[in-house]
């Protein structure tokens, strides 16, 4: 018995070593992307991958690994369904190169759905999960989508505008959410489209957008749909719209020629045979009721007009009366010492504000809106100023604009007031769900930055401080209190409009905007918190981290700097350039992940900014001609990467004068292996591979090309680095 054992595993080991040896010539290894991909995939969701993985088992061989589905060593489907998964799924997913199945339904996967998917998929089925954030818009690209489900999970907000191009979908199920809002007009794009599932939201607004469509299967049930059912909807052959206000009315269709009068209708028709060559009686008597009856029309409408210009003069007066008497309540209020609104005092705009608050209940959380309390203010003094020359004030003493923020900046239905403070409504879970649109007041950053204490401040940038910022609940946030001179020139519409811009970046590697502050002139931006700080600070004074970034790491962090880059440039509409991306503003989270801060901060960029980043050593030549461009990221990216590289300031007026601008002393040592080696940073004590080396000086030497029509696109830099990670694996 023990010798057939010892048989076995004898065995087993020859297998073993002759798959790892033989596998490259007999199967082919998986595609590098693909390979990068399913294992990322399936170690962020917990798939017991095999453990033979640390002998480069090939997930498309024999025996492949679960629930993958390969075709010439290409990764096209991958089913998972009901296999009691959970973690969360990142932007690795577009790195796929072929998939068109994906089916991770029933588990229990949470986070956010990535913006970054695969445009091949065909079938996409996240359903039953516990998927949180919103629809992103970046599902416009999956242009060969033919069944998309995310049924019974978490997501919240607006189905995106985003189906123009989907015009194969065939089966759409987005049941069994918190889905707000109307249906998008793209909608009515879905030519293919026959079986749509929408049941169990809060969906708002008509159908109007389905009737062209050619459904056969149409579930609507319990949202807040109004209006009349289109009649073409009526003749789906499953069609189910319980639990929705619909205006039941049936409105008759006119008669595809209606007759001039009644007597049309009742006059006889022509004998047969014979031709009429004039008008009958009846039709001459038909003509003269149908004038008759116009003039009867002519002179009621006349009446109705008379009648409403005498009620607007009635009301007129009325209001008249009402503001006068309402004048002379104020008068003797103010001899009573009770106070006045134009004087700002705390009792009057409560008392006045008291019957708004009874609209809706104030959330936990609040959180003040300043243009939109100056215009309820505004309001009020209007209103009770009209008989005492108040009609031109308005409370300007925070001079602010009084122009309405943009729609997408701060949602009309979601703007409630208590008897202080106008504010939004908070999400659900907001620990989890960050919502951009959230509005801070002054006096609380005041509060959660200890009024901007020194000891809050963490350091001062390009466009201003910026301070630790601690929650009552103990979340810590970051906020960027922005000079004048970098806002100075955006009104508080354009301001606005800025932060809507800046708040539909959503990358792993791009810290996250939370909200904003416009009040008292000031203007603040809040993010999330990294908690390990710059980059530039870990290379130079943090030994802690600097010790956990090895060679392996480094590689890791330039990655997915790059892939931050490559979201801006090519994935975001219009694309974004970046235009100070420095180590100072690559940031590292506890788990060692980059987070990139000053996305779409460029408009408050300096005028003297050229200058400035050129004087610290990112700046790309083509600046001095006032030329910035994605390429000029591109430059400032490679400078990054040579600071992973050697560990040395991009300028660092400490070393000898050949060293201090360090694109210009290592440009030329690039290719030379003996010199390249010197230049690594000795923390690393040589732990690296020499290869790798050489690979990455390779990309740094194409991203520092003087002449910006050399340097690669960002996609094609994320490739080599994708590349030259998996070849040292």
């Amino acid at each position: 018995m023990r010798h057939r054992l010892c048989l076995k595993i004898r065995m087993w080991v020859v297998v073993c070593l002759l798959f790892y040896f033989a596998a490259p010539l007999v199967c082919g290894y998986t595609d590098p992307l693909d390979f990068y991909a399913v294992t990322r995939l399936y170690a962020s969701l917990g798939v017991p991958t095999p453990e033979l993985i640390i002998v480069r088992l090939d997930p498309c061989g024999l025996p492949s690994w679960e629930g993958l589905e390969c075709e010439n060593g290409n990764i096209i489907g991958i089913t998972l369904s009901g296999a009691n998964l959970g973690g969360k799924l990142d932007d690795d997913l577009g790195f796929f190169n072929s998939i068109r199945l994906l089916d991770l339904s029933n588990n229990h996967i949470g986070g956010s759905i990535p913006t970054d998917l695969p445009i091949t998929l065909r079938t996409f089925n996240l359903s039953g999960n516990q998927l949180v954030g919103t629809i992103p818009d970046t599902l416009s690209s999956l242009s060969e989508l033919t069944n998309f489900s995310l049924s019974d999970n978490h997501l919240t907000g607006p189905i995106p505008d985003v189906f123009q191009q989907l015009d194969g979908l065939v089966n759409l199920d987005v049941s069994g959410n918190g889905l707000t809002n109307e249906l998008p007009y793209s909608m009515g794009n879905l030519s293919s489209l026959t079986t749509l599932h929408l049941q169990n939201n809060q969906l708002s607004g008509t159908l109007d957008v389905l009737q062209n469509l050619h459904l056969r299967d149409l579930n609507v049930e319990n949202n807040m749909f109004s209006g009349t059912i289109p009649e073409k909807l009526l003749t789906i052959p499953n069609f189910r719209r319980d639990g929705n206000p619909f205006d039941t009315t049936i409105l008759p269709s006119p008669p595809a020629s209606p007759p001039s009068s009644y007597s049309d209708v009742l006059s006889p028709p022509s004998a047969p045979g014979t031709k009429a060559d004039g008008p009958s009686a009846s039709q001459l008597l038909g003509s003269r009721r149908k004038e008759k009856k116009s003039g009867i029309t002519w002179i009621g409408i006349a009446g109705l007009l008379v009648t409403a210009i005498l009620a607007s003069v009635l009301c007129l007066f009325m209001s008249r009366r009402c503001r006068r008497r309402l004048s002379e309540k104020n008068s003797n209020r103010r001899s009573t010492g009770m106070g006045n609104v134009l004087m700002g005092t705390h009792t009057q705009e409560k008392s006045l504000r008291k019957p708004l608050n009874e609209v809706q209940k104030v959330a936990k959380e609040v959180v003040s809106h300043p243009i939109v309390e100056d215009t309820l203010r505004n309001d009020v003094v209007m209103k009770q100023g009209m008989d005492h020359n108040t009609s031109t004030t308005r409370l300007d003493e925070k001079g602010l604009s009084l122009e309405a923020p943009p729609m997408a900046s701060i949602p009309s239905e979601r703007i409630v007031a208590d008897p202080i403070i106008t504010h939004l409504t908070p999400r659900e879970n907001a620990s989890e769900i960050i919502d951009f649109s959230k509005l801070f007041t002054v006096a609380s950053l005041q509060q959660y930055t200890t009024s901007f204490a020194p000891e809050s401040l963490i350091g001062e940038g390009t466009l201003g401080s910026v301070y630790r910022a601690q929650l009552p609940d103990g979340k810590v946030l970051v906020v960027k209190k922005l000079d004048k001179a970098a806002t100075g020139r955006l009104n508080d519409r354009q301001f606005l409009e800025l932060v809507s811009s800046i708040s539909k970046l959503h990358h792993a590697n791009i810290v996250e905007l939370v909200g904003y502050c416009l009040e008292h002139g000031q203007r603040l931006l809040v993010y999330n918190y990294c908690s390990d700080g710059m980059l530039n600070e870990a290379l130079s004074l943090d030994d802690e981290i600097n010790k956990k970034l090895s060679w392996n790491a480094r590689m890791h962090l330039a990655l997915q700097a790059a892939k931050a880059l490559e979201y801006l440039h090519e994935v975001c509409q219009p694309p974004i350039v970046h235009g100070n991306f420095t180590s100072a503003n690559v940031l590292l989270d506890d788990d060692l992940s980059i987070r990139v801060s000053d996305c779409g901060l460029a408009p408050l960029l300096p005028s003297n900014f050229f200058t400035q980043l050129q004087g610290s050593g990112y700046g790309a030549p083509e600046l001095e001609l006032g030329n910035y461009s994605w390429q000029s990221d591109v430059y400032s990216f490679g400078v990054v990467m040579l600071e992973l590289l050697s560990g040395r300031k991009a300028n660092d007026k400490s070393r000898p004068r050949g060293e201090q601008y360090l694109v210009r002393w290592a440009f030329s040592q690039l290719h030379d292996i003996d010199a390249l080696s010197r230049m690594v940073d000795p923390s690393l004590a040589g732990a690296y591979l020499t290869k790798s080396l050489s690979r990455l000086a390779d990309i740094v030497s194409l991203c520092i090309q003087p002449q910006p029509e050399f340097r690669p696109p960002m996609s094609e830099i994320v490739q080599k680095l994708l590349h030259m990670i998996q070849r040292d694996l």
